[in-house]
C-alpha cells in the first residue's frame, strides 16, 4: 500500500476544521505496513482528547479514500518537550519562557521570549559576564533568521 502524502495532508487539514490545532509534522514510512505519523500542536497546546478525536476522524478519512482493508499504523501525537519549535504559532504559548536559538548566521542565543508576532520574536538575551548572568534589552529576531529554537526545560 502506498499513500499519497499530499492527499493525506489535505485530508488531515479537513479533520482540523473545527479545532484550534495545526499540523507540525506529517510523515509516512515506506514499510510494507506503512506508519502514518501526525504531529499536532495548538496555540494553547493540546491534550490526549484532541489527539484521539483527530485520530478517529483521520482514520475514517483514510479508510474512505484507500479502503477499509488498507493496512497501516496511525500515530497522532503532540511534539515532545525536547522537540524544536517549527511553526511560528508554537511560540505564542511560550512567551515568558527561556529559548535556545541557533540562527542562520551560525550564532546561538539563549534568552527569555518576550513576544511573538507573525513576523518574528522579541528575545531578551541572557549572557554570562564574570560568573554573573546579565539580561540584555530585547531584540527582534525574524523567523527567517531562526534555524532552530528549543524551549529550555527547567525544573525549578
Amino acid at each position: 500500500m502506498r499513500f499519497d502524502r499530499n492527499q493525506l495532508a489535505e485530508m488531515l487539514q479537513e479533520c482540523l476544521t473545527d479545532q484550534d490545532l495545526f499540523v507540525v509534522g506529517l510523515t509516512v514510512s515506506d514499510a510494507v505496513r506503512p506508519k502514518v505519523t501526525v504531529i499536532l500542536d495548538g496555540e494553547q497546546g493540546l491534550g490526549i482528547h484532541e489527539c484521539a478525536t483527530v485520530s478517529r476522524r483521520f482514520a475514517r478519512r483514510i479508510e474512505e479514500a484507500y479502503g477499509e482493508e488498507a493496512g497501516y499504523t496511525l500515530e497522532v501525537t503532540s511534539p515532545g518537550a525536547d522537540q524544536p519549535l517549527s511553526d511560528p504559532r508554537q511560540y505564542i504559548r511560550h512567551v515568558g519562557r527561556s529559548l535556545e536559538l541557533k540562527l542562520a548566521d551560525g550564532t546561538e542565543k539563549t534568552g527569555v521570549l518576550e513576544e511573538a508576532t507573525p513576523e518574528g520574536i522579541q528575545l531578551a538575551e541572557v549572557v554570562k559576564e564574570k560568573n554573573k548572568k546579565k539580561t540584555l534589552p530585547a531584540v527582534s529576531i525574524p523567523f527567517t533568521d531562526i534555524q532552530e529554537a528549543r524551549v529550555v526545560i527547567s525544573f525549578k
